[in-house]
């Protein structure tokens, strides 16, 4: 257990740099995120990349409002509040909002939940010991969905796609291509919606965990309204700024998703995160979304998919948490020497976040090319 070494500056100004970093990490949440609910509508042309996003954010702000299951999961069920303070969080959100940064600039549509996660571990491990983490929970609702939900949503997706082609089959291509594009504008909508309900209350969490850890708030209380509030606008926000660069690899790279695999795709996303949701699970809302297009992809023939980049996924989504956690303990370690760490660990995370984003605009993808990628000769063929 590390002790601190040297005194802080005012705990309420502490606070406030807590929750200013947390309603970072939302922001970047929503623009890493935005694929998971528009790229495949993006792809098949059901929605303009401007409306999508724009759509998408107004229904993340409104799912913001529907449930605080998640919330309370976080803020009284991973980690000890007891053990730890507003520093330790602000350590691990540090951890998580470079690895989003970091993986949308490759493009890789990792967890962002599990980047949170993984840095609040790491800085409480290193802070509070082994004994402030509930491994129980830890394992329960955050390992054990991550490596059920990507193959559940996979497995129904290819189902689902299978029976609507099924169904389809004597209908008239234009007929079905024009009913299955409307049908992603709800189909979209619904995931968006289902992100917000889902992604923002991790937020919501995080600021309610460090309401409790500064004394503001009791062990087990429900995040206060102008904190349901903060987080839906920054969440909203962010998914606006559209993250184009993991929507063009949900939307172009895994398979040339036709309109059917897009709603069948979208509707299994949305029916399995609504439901964590209302279980109070804190789901990686991009594992279930990169299974279902794998799934809807595979349901129109194995050979459209590129399943290489399947393997590159999942190697990211396995080391997201102890890289994020790594990222939060170092960040811990240094804000354990006062006022003067706390400092050092800020300015190094702007710093690297704007390298970051300089490195960025070197290879722009916006809304005008967003679909401008070479498929793979088998998806060509295949087409």
């Amino acid at each position: 257990m590390l002790e601190q070494k040297a005194p802080y500056m005012n705990l309420t100004a502490v606070v406030v740099l807590v929750v200013v970093t947390a309603l970072v990490f939302d922001f970047t949440n929503g623009f890493h995120d935005t694929a998971n609910a528009m790229a495949t509508s993006i792809a098949t042309g059901a929605l303009r990349p401007k409306a999508a996003v724009a759509v998408a954010g107004v229904l993340n702000l409104a799912g913001a409002f529907l449930s605080v299951q998640v919330a309370k999961t976080i803020s009284g069920g991973l980690v000890n509040e007891t053990k730890i303070t507003p520093v330790v969080v602000f350590a691990g959100l540090v951890g998580a909002i470079l690895w989003n940064l970091l993986t949308w600039l490759l493009g890789v549509p990792s967890s962002s939940s599990h980047a949170l996660f993984g840095g609040l571990l790491g800085a409480t491990l290193v802070t509070g010991g082994a004994g402030a983490v509930n491994f129980d929970s830890v394992l329960g609702k955050v390992i054990l969905p991550a490596v059920i939900s990507p193959l559940l949503a996979g497995l129904l997706a290819l189902a689902a796609t299978l029976l609507a082609y099924r169904i389809t089959t004597r209908a008239a291509p234009g007929t079905v291509k024009r009913g299955f594009k409307l049908g992603q504008v709800v189909s979209a909508s619904t995931v968006a919606l289902a992100h917000g309900a889902n992604d923002a209350q991790k937020t919501m969490g995080v600021i309610t965990l460090t309401l409790i850890t500064a004394g503001a708030l009791a062990p087990g209380s429900a995040p206060p309204f102008w904190v349901i509030i903060a987080a839906g606008v920054a969440i909203a926000l962010g998914t606006y700024m559209g993250g184009w660069r993991i929507i063009q690899t949900l939307g172009r790279r895994i398979s040339d998703i036709q309109t059917t695999q897009g709603f069948t795709a979208e509707t299994t996303s949305a029916a399995i995160i609504l439901t964590s949701t209302h279980l109070g699970i804190p789901l990686s809302t991009t594992q279930v979304c990169t299974g279902a297009i794998y799934g809807a992809g595979a349901g129109r023939g194995s050979t459209t998919v590129r399943w290489g980049l399947a393997g590159r996924m999942a190697v990211a989504w396995a080391i997201t948490l102890p890289a994020a956690a790594t990222v939060g303990a170092a960040a811990a370690w240094l804000a354990a020497h006062g006022t003067a760490g706390l400092v050092v660990v800020a300015a190094s995370a702007v710093a690297l976040g704007a390298g970051i984003y300089a490195a960025s605009r070197r290879n722009r993808v916006t809304a005008l090319n967003i679909n401008d990628v070479p498929l793979p000769p088998t998806v060509r063929l295949a087409a």
